[in-house]
């Protein structure tokens, strides 16, 4: 199978806000958005995060060729147990999903 990583330009995730994560997937162009849309499904996202897919929140951005996903903070940004007080290790995990 190929990696996520291989096949879009760019994947970054970051802190939005103290309860929330975000995780872009810049696909480049209309061809591979059509691609990663079809081959991500919500579900598999929410399960590599480890919390249900109704926690989970997906958004296809056609025009930018983005697709995007919000999700709850394992831990509230700053506590002692927020291991990634930026949010930016979630990228890294996404980069290694098959599709």
């Amino acid at each position: 199978m190929t990696r996520l990583a291989d096949v879009v330009p760019k994947i970054r995730s970051k802190n939005a806000g103290p309860f929330w994560l975000t995780v872009d997937i810049f696909c480049g162009d209309a061809l591979t958005f059509d691609r990663v849309s079809v081959a991500i499904r919500s579900e598999r996202v929410a399960e590599l995060f480890q919390m249900q897919s109704d926690q989970l929140k997906r958004f296809d951005i056609a025009d930018l060729h983005v697709v995007k996903f919000s999700l709850p903070r394992p831990h509230i940004q700053g506590v002692q147990a927020d291991r990634d007080m930026h949010g930016a290790s979630f990228a890294n995990l996404l980069a290694e999903l098959d599709i």
